[in-house]
């Protein structure tokens, strides 16, 4: 896939050529202005980079309490910590954040992945749809990035257990733009490796409506890059915007939105794994046998189901018993062979195609009372527009939105030695959902990589036909909510944070039975779902500088699925009785510590915790599955000196898959079947052209290691650093290394461990910035799990080798 430079849409360039012109006359007027005001307007990033807590943070408790003062595992990454060191996705964020390592979702960076499982996004401090690899969240559009720990507050809602982002976009710094004397903005172009290309332009400043004080700010980027991967690009364009405005000495309006069109594709990564393919590069080659019978150049769902390639015995509780003998004629490879496999050589066909479209906005009005009541009305609303197409077998669309109103009402006591502060917040949130997906005939196995996609791979997919979908589901929910909280903060070092939340779902869903591969009655069900939510945390700060801290939380959590759709199956069961398959509850217990020494300039968090999902039922095996985790995660950060920033992290994580495990009483869990789980097979090749289906077995009374999942590294150590020489000239580097674990949950083949490391250099003077940033610097072989719970024994993703970036940007 070739993509010129800048191949946008009218709408991104016009906007950008916009932005432009309207810095020309600012950047004019700065050239002129004289050395004082120069040197007053300096951007320059020395000291602390925003890297300590101690920054009041809305997103965990919404009490504005620092990241050092919050009684949970949580972390903050300023914009210039941002920059300084390059991070563009989610899966840079674990070398600043721990309990942050992110499994690939079909190489789409999504959401962030937070103690093991699907974390989620949320944009100002209210939950956006899922996204778990829908498109990349783009995190070079956003002015801060801030990171929790476990399920959130209360007063935000049904949540996973994981934790989640919490998104701010640059146009946030319109709270501070009001109060500017004049503009502020900037642009930048980057380029890179495999013709990365990206244009930013921003700019905001002080505005009067009406004869009121206001302030705005606008943020534009385009992207039109190449990728190392074969067959791929990315083609995106991000529009953000915001405004504040004074209405009284007591009323604010703070409204904005942002578009984010994304064009790209997935990348599922090597298939046809074996220990040799990650130990050696050895790959089996061979062509597939031709059942496209029809001559149409795509295999069709009839075809497929005309033929058995799931071997003799059809499916295999014990994986092991699978022999030569089980290998039917048209699994078996034709003219096979072996090479070595080009790491970018993956399986994407030219034609594949990951489409989305996002529009966000958002309106807040904040009055102020005279008796010292804060009313806060949040009002938000999103919707995406999904289309997924993999010429292997999988297809899935979504047209889904949400709307969201909050009011929340304030208000704090102070004693003598007591500061009290309360919460109160009636919500209601109604989502919206149409979503199809195709997946019964998904064969990974039967293109070889070393060809184009052909019609001997290529299947006839649900999305371009409009029939054949394994689920197609239209319908809506709405979640009327109530919750109260409470900070409450002793002068002698007792702080006590109490929550307590009611949740009633309503949920409507219809499935649409006559486009179904199994074709069937178009069906419809409704449920009501409620629940309760709670926290309690209570922390003590010493005189010496030390926090103490334990926290219970039981949390409300709605299942839905990867276009925020609620099935007909996760209400009715196959007999057609009523069950609860998308409602539960997740617990999490949290005992830690944190301290800051030194002046403040050196912070550091420990904690220790164990969450778990208690409903076997209501999971999604891709979006939010039956989990216990457990684990510890250390956090320091220190301000050497102005020159000098380090940081440091460290996470143990183990997570169970508790519906496999089943208490100790025996359990399995289903799956792809790879080369290395059929033990009895003597060639591989014999069944490539196919895909063997069964069980993974945990015998009775078995440990509940043998319940781990896999792809997450038990033990991940990260060091990062940056320098200011003082002279406009810093560097920095950061360093993550990952223990080896498996690709599957079947322990069969094993992903060695690795050490990666990143380094960049920045130039910066009184309005110019150039930076150049070198990733994976030692050119690290390393791989990322893709679905292990699913798919891992069949395919990985082989990461990106040496490359790099580098940017030039302009400031006023």
């Amino acid at each position: 896939m070739k993509h010129p430079l800048f191949k946008s849409s009218t709408l991104s360039n016009a906007v950008l050529l916009g932005l432009a012109m309207t810095l020309s006359p600012s950047i004019s007027a700065q050239e002129a202005a004289s050395e004082e005001a120069a040197a007053v307007e300096r951007i320059e990033v020395t000291g602390s980079l925003g890297s300590l807590p101690g920054q009041g943070v809305e997103a965990v408790f919404g009490f504005g309490k620092s990241i050092l003062e919050t009684p949970r595992s949580a972390s903050t990454i300023s914009d210039e910590m941002l920059e300084r060191f390059a991070v563009t996705d989610i899966d840079d964020l674990v070398a600043f954040s721990p309990g942050t390592f992110t499994q690939s979702f079909f190489g789409v960076a999504g959401s962030l992945d937070v103690r093991g499982t699907p974390g989620e996004t949320y944009f100002r401090g209210v939950k956006r749809l899922d996204n778990p690899g829908n498109y990349p969240t783009p995190i070079g559009a956003s002015s801060r990035i801030d990171i929790v720990r476990g399920p959130a507050s209360p007063i935000y809602g049904p949540a996973k257990i994981g934790g989640y982002l919490n998104f701010n976009p640059k146009s946030a710094r319109a709270s501070g733009g009001q109060y500017l004397e004049e503009n502020e903005g900037g642009f930048s172009y980057t380029l890179g490796s495999w013709d990365k290309s990206i244009m930013t332009a921003e700019i905001g400043g002080p505005a009067t409506l009406g004869g009121k004080e206001a302030g705005f700010y606008l943020y534009g980027e385009v992207e039109n890059s190449g990728s190392y991967y074969e067959n791929s690009g990315t083609d995106q364009t991000v529009l953000q915007g915001s405004f504040n405005i004074d209405v009284t000495e007591n009323l604010r309006f703070e409204f904005g939105g942002m578009y984010h069109d994304y064009d790209g594709n997935q990348v599922a990564g090597w298939n046809r794994l074996t220990q040799d393919l990650i130990d050696n590069g050895t790959y089996i080659t061979g062509t597939a046998k031709n059942i496209d019978t029809d001559g149409s150049g795509a295999i069709s769902h009839a075809e497929y189901g005309a033929v058995n390639l799931a071997g003799n015995g059809f499916f295999y509780a014990v994986p092991s018993l699978f022999t030569d003998a089980d290998a039917t004629d048209l699994m078996q490879l034709e003219n096979v062979g072996t090479t070595t496999l080009g790491r970018n050589q993956v399986l994407v066909a030219a034609d594949d195609v990951l489409l989305n479209t996002v529009q966000t906005l958002y309106f807040d009005a904040i009055y102020y009372t005279d008796n010292g009541w804060e009313i806060k009305n949040q009002f938000f609303y999103e919707d995406y527009e999904n289309l997924n197409e993999n010429a292997y077998g999988f297809s899935q669309f979504h047209n889904s939105s949400v709307i969201e109103n909050k009011l929340i009402f304030s208000t704090e006591y102070e004693s003598n030695s007591l500061l009290a502060q309360f919460q109160f917040s009636p919500s209601i949130r109604h989502t919206n959902f149409l979503h199809g997906d195709d997946f019964t005939y998904e064969y990974f196995n039967r293109r070889d990589l070393t060809m184009e996609s052909t019609a001997l791979d290529r299947r006839e997919l649900a999305t371009r036909i409009n029939d054949n979908y394994d689920n197609y589901d239209k319908g809506n929910y709405t979640d009327l909510g109530i919750a109260a909280m409470t900070d409450l903060t002793w002068d002698w070092g007792l702080n006590i944070v109490l929550g307590l939340r009611y949740d009633s779902i309503d949920i409507e869903t219809t499935s649409r039975g006559d486009l179904l591969l199994n074709k069937g009655e178009i069906l419809s069900t409704s449920q009501t779902v409620d629940g309760t939510s709670w926290n309690t945390s209570i922390s003590y700060k010493t005189d010496f500088g030390l926090i103490p801290y334990i926290t219970l939380a039981e949390q409300a959590t709605l299942v839905a699925g990867q276009g925020a759709e609620i099935g007909y199956g996760q209400l009715i069961d196959d007999d057609g009785n009523e069950y609860n398959g998308a409602f539960d509850t997740s617990e999490l217990t949290e005992i830690g510590i944190k301290g800051s020494f030194l002046d403040d300039s050196l912070y550091f968090a420990l904690s220790i915790y164990e969450q778990e999902r208690s409903d076997f039922n209501a999971q999604a095996i891709v979006t939010n599955a039956t989990t216990q985790n457990k684990g510890t995660e250390f956090e320091l950060r220190w301000v050497v000196s102005d020159q000098l920033v380090v940081g440091a992290g460290y996470t143990k994580m183990k997570v169970y898959n508790l519906t496999a495990y089943n208490d100790g009483n025996g359990g399995s869990l289903f799956g792809f079947l790879g080369a290395e789980d059929l033990t009895s097979l003597t060639d591989p090749s014999l069944v490539f052209g196919g895909n063997p289906i069964g069980l993974t077995l945990i015998p009775e009374g078995a440990s509940k290691e043998t319940a781990r999942k896999a792809g997450i590294p038990e033990n991940i150590y990260t060091l990062n650093a940056t320098y200011d020489f003082l002279n406009g000239y810093a560097a920095s580097a950061s360093i993550v290394r990952a223990d080896e674990t498996f690709s599957s949950f079947s322990q069969s083949v094993k992903l060695p461990s690795y050490t990666l490391v990143n380094a960049g250099v920045t130039y910066t003077t009184d309005t110019w910035s150039a930076s150049l940033n070198i990733k994976n610097l030692t050119d690290e072989e390393y791989y990322r799990a893709n679905f292990p719970d699913l798919f891992g024994a069949q395919i990985v993703l082989p990461e990106l080798p040496r490359h790099y970036q580098a940017s030039i940007a302009y400031k006023f």
